[in-house]
């Protein structure tokens, strides 16, 4: 299936300034796509020629398989890290208006909304003003606004920013339902945890370039440091620590290096053969953090070399 999103080569500049440089990428159908990357890395550039709040001054953009229009953005919902409601407008005529600017009739909008204040349990609020509601309360209208139109691509910019657990379990579970039912969806966080737990594939920029892509679970395996871990019980013979090279790290746990799979289980054949029993086995995979903070280093020090 062709990607719903693609950028090809997309360079922006400010002045003498490039905040993206040559950028490609490809946003599969019905995915979560993480776009990740350090303060002033570029996303929020990439994303604005996306939206087309700017234009690139080279590259292109295509959407569904054409190259993207000033019509586009009616397909596409996008929720910025900084919040853009009317603060002294109500709710309702807030969220109407905002309805019909991406192409819903008045009516449609009006059903539509009432199906999603229902089902956030906040129908009470439709004539209130936002400047009365919380920062966790207006996220949730903001939200509703990204997505009343129902956008085949939906960018969401830091979307739990100011929401309790309750109400940040509220929106994951509506992302993940989305996506089921085919929203394509770009994610753009700096909590690696949510990456972790809410990505298929992912982009990590830096200095404006893209420095790594590709699903999660791939980069994960291809960052893996082929160390595994073992809970074991029994006692430790002099015997098998000549044999092996095995780390210690608690009782009843230890650690060893393995670069390949018939490595790892030679090594698992002699702990065996010893009398140790093994309780559990696991590779230690890395984290997304560890990978973006080790993938940055690695490129500001390729930069600066």
């Amino acid at each position: 299936m062709a990607p719903i999103l693609e950028g090809k080569n997309v360079v922006k500049r400010y002045g003498q300034y490039v905040a993206v440089d040559r950028i490609s990428f490809a946003v599969p159908q019905g995915s979560i796509f993480g776009l990740l990357g350090p303060n002033g890395a570029g996303k929020t550039s990439l994303i604005r020629i996306i939206t087309g709040i700017t234009g690139a001054d080279e590259g292109e953009i295509w959407f569904e398989g054409k190259p993207i229009t000033n019509r586009h953005p009616e397909r596409i919902g996008y929720m910025p890290e900084e919040r853009g409601l009317y603060k002294k407008m109500k709710v309702g005529e807030q969220l109407i208006y905002l309805a019909r600017l991406k192409g819903m009739t008045e009516a449609a909008a009006k059903a539509a909304l009432k199906h999603w204040l229902d089902k956030f349990e906040i129908g009470h609020w439709w004539n209130k003003k936002i400047d009365e509601l919380s920062k966790g309360m207006s996220q949730k209208i903001q939200f509703i606004a990204t997505v009343i139109h129902e956008p085949a691509l939906l960018i969401l910019d830091e979307p739990f920013s100011g929401l309790d657990p309750i109400n940040a379990n509220m929106i994951e579970r509506e992302i993940h339902q989305m996506k089921q039912n085919g929203t394509s969806i770009i994610f753009s966080t700096h909590r690696m945890e949510q990456v972790e737990t809410i990505c298929d594939h992912l982009m990590l920029v830096n200095q404006g370039e893209n420095i790594l892509w590709g699903e999660v679970a791939e980069i994960k395996n291809r960052f893996k440091p082929n160390q595994f871990e073992v809970q074991f019980r029994g006692e430790l013979s002099a015997e098998l620590m000549a044999k092996v090279e095995l780390q210690i790290l608690n009782p009843g746990h230890l650690m060893f290096k393995a670069e390949s799979e018939q490595e790892a289980n030679r090594i698992l054949r002699v702990i065996l053969d010893s009398g140790l029993m093994i309780s559990s086995m696991h590779e230690i995979l890395p984290s997304i953090n560890d990978i973006f903070i080790q993938s940055v280093e690695a490129d500001l020090s390729q930069i600066s070399a």
